[in-house]
């Protein structure tokens, strides 16, 4: 899985975090290879429709800090636990979960807690060269769904989808998934479209307001 390279933010206090964010000096590409499907053991191709609606409002305001432990996509049917931390690696590009933990997704730790004020970022994988990964029924997933994120204090953040992006990787849109918001947001990232050079071509990107805590 081809990720691109995040704010040099991971495990730093929320204001720094928040501020490296808005000062965006990055590389977009560079590949990540745990992503990469052998020629037996693949799931197909996939491509989802580029689709936006307006922000959905919020019946709660953002949360206070705490991790993520579970995430749930009822149109995907995905139900995920625990939920990997992930940083970036020697070359400061996103990690993702490791090929033998690809039912798990991972939250980048460089970003705000899913339910805080700004874009917390998930990752999943699509596919491995395992096979089809938690992320399998991706193309289900469409813009009103909802992506339900169960936090270590007990509370649950539950987020609608806005907007469903695929891009080809070299395209990646580093300050539209990273940038400062004034929201409590959601960046769910995976990979899709063709394998090109042993990798997945695309990203796909689900943008998602919070819409309240339980």
């Amino acid at each position: 899985m081809t990720t691109p390279t995040p704010p040099r933010t991971a495990r730093t206090p929320r204001t720094a975090r928040l501020a490296a964010a808005s000062v965006l000096a990055l590389t977009v590409g560079g590949g990540l290879m745990a992503c990469t499907p052998d020629p037996v053991a693949k799931a197909p191709d996939v491509r989802v429709q580029n689709a936006a609606a307006p922000q959905a409002k919020a019946t709660a305001g953002p949360l206070k800090a705490s991790e993520p432990t579970r995430v749930v996509i009822p149109s995907a049917g995905v139900d995920a636990s625990p939920v990997l931390r992930l940083g970036v690696d020697s070359a400061q590009e996103l990690e993702v979960p490791p090929v033998d933990r690809a039912e798990q997704a991972g939250w980048y730790t460089g970003s705000v807690t899913p339910g805080e004020k700004g874009a917390s970022v998930l990752v999943a994988h699509y596919d491995t060269a395992n096979g089809p990964a938690l992320l399998r029924n991706v193309k289900d997933m469409k813009v009103g769904d909802v992506i339900e994120v169960g936090r270590a204090d007990g509370s649950t953040a539950v987020f609608k989808i806005r907007e469903t992006q695929q891009v080809e990787k070299k395209d990646f849109p580093t300050h539209k998934v990273y940038g400062m918001t004034n929201r409590a947001e959601l960046r769910l990232i995976t990979c899709g479209g063709p394998i090109v050079d042993g990798h997945r071509s695309a990203n796909i990107i689900f943008y998602a307001d919070l819409v309240k805590a339980e």
